[in-house]
C-alpha cells in the first residue's frame, strides 16, 4: 500500500517504493493473501514425493551405472537418468502451480 492509499503521509518504506517502480514498468503488484494451510500442505506434499521419487531414481541409476563398462551404454543411461528426474520435477512443478491457482 502507498501512503496515498492508506492515508498516510510521511517517508515511503523501500518496499512501498519498489511497489511503486513496478506498477510504473507495468509489473503488477504481489498477491498480499497467504495461502491456506491445506494448500501448504498439499504443496509440501508434492515437494515429498517428488524427493522420494528422485532419491529412488538415483540410487537405481547409480546401480545400473556400476554395471555398465560400455561408454554408450553410460551415456544411454545417464540421458535416461536425465530425463526422468526431469518428468519428476515438471511434475511437481505443475502440482504446485495448480495449488497456487495458476
Amino acid at each position: 500500500m502507498t501512503a496515498e492509499t492508506t492515508g498516510k503521509k510521511g517517508i515511503k518504506s523501500a518496499y512501498e517504493r519498489a511497489l511503486e517502480r513496478m506498477e510504473s514498468e507495468g509489473i503488477e503488484r504481489p498477491r498480499e493473501e497467504a495461502f491456506s494451510h491445506e494448500v501448504l500442505a498439499g504443496m509440501d506434499e508434492a515437494r515429498k514425493r517428488a524427493e522420494a521419487k528422485i532419491a529412488e531414481l538415483e540410487i537405481l541409476h547409480k546401480g545400473r551405472l556400476r554395471k555398465l563398462h560400455d561408454p554408450v551404454a553410460f551415456a544411454t543411461e545417464e540421458k535416461e537418468y536425465q530425463a526422468e528426474r526431469k518428468r519428476i520435477e515438471e511434475k511437481r512443478d505443475r502440482e504446485i502451480a495448480t495449488l497456487r491457482g495458476r
